[in-house]
């Protein structure tokens, strides 16, 4: 691999992973309810599932998913099912006004890091054209005449950076409407407008064709 073909696969993923997806909503809700520490659980969900996705992508099964219609339609349609899960859970999530707080103290529940790093986790793995991208995209950056695993290797180095940085800029943006999530009615909106987006999604992924 040159290092040009490196650049420009650094331009490529910056312009992709800067796209808004599923990944960078539940990143962003994690941190505007919980806190970027906590939105940083949520990150390492995402790209756990991402990272074994596109090794799994490199072991061919990218391949089978495009050989295979069947196999790839019935991940699409699970995955779409979870996202629309997912999207009625946050839709119908309850809300309290902690505007009161001053003068009626509420103890908050402590903070379930597991949970979201699976729900993080499956949200991304939810997509199965992940391991199609992978196969896709990958390829057109590695040459066939040199040592492929360490070109693998630094590819995949370069895309978990950048798309971590993204997952942060799209934390701190999440942490500056937590000031606004402490009424109720502004928290059922935010849960509502995240709700229906998640469902937004599903319904996208359901309906995609390729």
């Amino acid at each position: 691999m040159t290092l040009s073909t490196w650049w420009l696969f650094i331009l490529m993923t910056f312009v992709v992973s800067a796209t808004p997806g599923p990944n960078m909503l539940m990143v962003m809700s994690v941190s505007a309810k919980h806190g970027v520490r906590a939105s940083v659980v949520a990150m390492l969900g995402c790209m756990t599932a991402l990272l074994a996705m596109m090794s799994i992508s490199a072991a061919g099964l990218g391949a089978v998913l495009q050989t295979s219609p069947q196999v790839f339609e019935a991940l699409r349609l699970a995955g779409a099912a979870y996202l629309a899960y997912l999207g009625i859970k946050v839709w119908r999530s309850p809300v309290q006004d902690q505007t009161a707080a001053e003068t009626s103290p509420v103890v908050m529940p402590a903070l379930n890091t597991g949970a979201i790093y699976r729900q993080a986790f499956l949200v991304a793995a939810s997509n199965p054209k992940a391991i199609l991208f992978a196969a896709a995209f990958f390829p057109q950056f590695i040459h066939a005449d040199a040592p492929q695993f360490p070109q693998f290797a630094i590819l995949l180095a370069t895309f978990t950076v950048i798309e971590v940085g993204w997952y942060m800029v799209y934390a701190v943006s999440g942490k500056r409407l937590s000031v606004y999530l402490q009424r109720a009615n502004v928290m059922r909106a935010f849960n509502r407008l995240t709700g229906g987006v998640f469902i937004g999604f599903a319904a996208l992924m359901a309906t995609a064709r390729e």
